[in-house]
């Protein structure tokens, strides 16, 4: 779950659908995400499980633009406006600032070559992946969108001025996957499909995609990257209002890296003590090493990861940790090939307004075939036995599956609606620490390992993001960080630091789990003996995926400090 704040789940409105009158406030509701939203989001509406928008596709052209930056700009005056409402009212004018902050001052649909092939995988992807219609329904629609693609990269050749290197080259890395994925993936997703006009159809416009992408790439290496020369960095100031817009934190950035610094430390400490406790005759360094080597073969990563949840959901059960909504797993599967680069886990949840195809998708990484031996082993470094328990923990149970599942009991429309990295992302790394603290492996030293290593991976991100953005730190001392800091290979440095140019507030996982642990000192010190973790935890999940500052409010019934 690599985006910025992220749109979780959103309802539109259906005519006939509601049988009461509509009070002013769930009206403007409504109106706001069928005319500021979803229009410009269509594939967003497609995962959240509303498929009147299965045949359109985002458009990034002037006019498209400008009428999206207008319409926000509409709404924002109104929700201003509106009496009362709170805190769902600054929830959305959060949420407006945000996307307003990203067009018409990140702009990085001028800057971010990759956002447009991405943009057309994600497409094809939420019309494929799960089974709302049948597939003669949902090929058509997928023919509409591909029908699309070469315009949306016809809008790229229009809008990438003058990007940053590495987003092109993070663009061509991209590229490759892309391609195969529609010259591959896509077709094989309707092989079931019997009628030949249909399919010649689609073959047609697959064939159109694949030469448009192609020359894209062609365009890319030729054309954008030798005048790819502009600044990655957002600055002290943009990075500010990006933190307070997407994630309602305005704490300064320097309190920020303090706070950032200090975890690092007790984690780097915990980690040495625990390799220590491992074997005291050798380095920490020395453990890591042999710990990084007690993974599965690539070929048994994916059956290692569907073990390790069998044990889960019955230690959350039997030391009442969380409630469990449903008793359906995730199917864990392979990355899809355009989202490889930069990710080596994921979590797919339909949206909350999905009424059909309920499948989750816990999706992992595996090596490329074209991989040196080298590379593969660095890779599969980084799925060793704790971090496979700890990845588990923190994309299922009770991780970002679990927060899926009591997405639908969020107490209103825009917490359903809308969400905060900070708490998606704050919550799942939570968990990695909190399921071992309370008793989860029996004490095991190597999954404790694990678990301070992914730990380490965070608070190197947080590091990094807010250093390299402000101008304190290169991008080749972020991977020297993420190495020697972080404990990270130089393989994984490297992506992760890639990662940091484009995703500046990947702090957000560090930056969630302290606040969620703060607000669970508060909430323990308000209730006394009457607490109790289960219900706490309940409690959280069932406020949507919101910013901790609401959930606060929530559960404490104050506005007191996130951190």
């Amino acid at each position: 779950m690599t985006q910025t704040l992220a749109l979780i789940g959103c309802a539109l409105m259906i005519s006939g659908q509601a049988a009461h009158a509509q009070s002013p406030w769930d009206s403007l509701v409504d109106r706001y995400f069928d005319e500021a939203v979803f229009p410009f989001n269509p594939s967003s509406a497609t995962q959240a499980g509303f498929h009147q928008y299965d045949g359109q596709l985002e458009s990034y052209s002037p006019a498209a633009l400008a009428k999206q930056t207008a319409a926000l700009q509409h709404f924002e005056e109104d929700f201003t406006a509106f009496p009362g409402a709170q805190p769902d009212r600054d929830l959305i004018l959060s949420n407006i600032r945000a996307t307003r902050f990203s067009l018409e001052k990140l702009r990085m649909w001028e800057k971010n070559p990759d956002l447009y092939p991405s943009t057309a995988g994600n497409a094809a992807f939420t019309i494929m992946s799960r089974k709302f219609a049948s597939p003669e329904v949902r090929l058509r629609t997928l023919i509409e969108r591909e029908k699309r693609i070469p315009q949306l990269l016809a809008e790229a050749r229009v809008n990438l001025k003058n990007p940053p290197k590495i987003y092109t080259e993070v663009a061509l890395e991209q590229l490759g996957g892309t391609i195969s994925f529609f010259t591959k993936d896509v077709p094989l997703a309707f092989t079931d499909v019997r009628d030949p006009i249909l399919q010649e159809d689609f073959r047609r416009a697959n064939l159109a995609v694949l030469r448009e992408l192609r020359l894209f790439e062609v365009w890319l290496k030729r054309d954008v990257l030798p005048r790819s020369k502009s600044d990655y960095r957002l600055g002290a100031e943009n990075y500010a209002k990006k933190l307070l817009f997407d994630e309602m934190v305005d704490i300064p950035l320097s309190r920020l890296l303090e706070i950032g610094m200090a975890d690092l430390r007790k984690n780097q400490q915990a980690f040495r003590d625990t390799a220590k406790k491992l074997d005291p005759t050798r380095t920490p360094q020395e453990i890591l090493e042999e710990t990084e080597k007690d993974h599965p073969a690539p070929d048994k990563l994916l059956q290692a990861f569907r073990d390790t949840l069998k044990g889960l959901t019955d230690f959350i059960t039997a030391k009442k940790i969380a409630g469990i909504p449903s008793p359906v797993l995730p199917i864990i599967e392979e990355t899809p090939p355009f989202a490889r680069a930069l990710t080596f886990a994921s979590m797919d949840m339909p949206g909350p307004y999905e009424k059909t195809a309920k499948e989750a998708f816990f999706n992992v990484t595996l090596p490329e075939k074209t991989w040196s031996a080298k590379a593969v082993a660095e890779h599969m470094a980084a799925f060793n036995r704790g971090v496979i328990t700890s990845t588990a923990v923190h994309e299922a149970f009770p991780g970002h599956y679990l927060q899926g599942l009591w997405l639908a009991t969020a107490p209103s429309k825009a917490r359903k609606l809308l969400g905060a990295n900070s708490f998606i992302e704050g919550w799942a790394h939570y968990c990695e620490q909190m399921m071992l603290d309370e008793g989860y492996g029996n004490g095991d030293l190597k999954l404790r390992l694990g678990q301070l290593q992914d730990a380490l991976l965070r608070n190197a991100r947080y590091i990094v993001g807010i250093q390299m953005h402000t101008g304190n730190m290169t991008f080749e001392q972020g991977i020297d960080f993420f190495v020697k800091e972080g404990f990270q290979t130089r393989t994984n440095g490297e992506r992760e630091t890639k990662r940091g140019t484009s995703d500046p507030t990947y702090l957000y996982y560090t930056l969630g789990k302290l606040e969620i642990m703060k607000l669970r000192d508060d909430y323990r010190r308000q209730l006394g003996p009457r607490f109790s973790l289960e219900e706490f935890h309940n409690r959280l999940l069932s406020q949507g995926m919101v910013p901790l500052k609401v959930s606060r409010q929530a559960l404490l019934g104050d506005a007191s400090p996130v951190l």
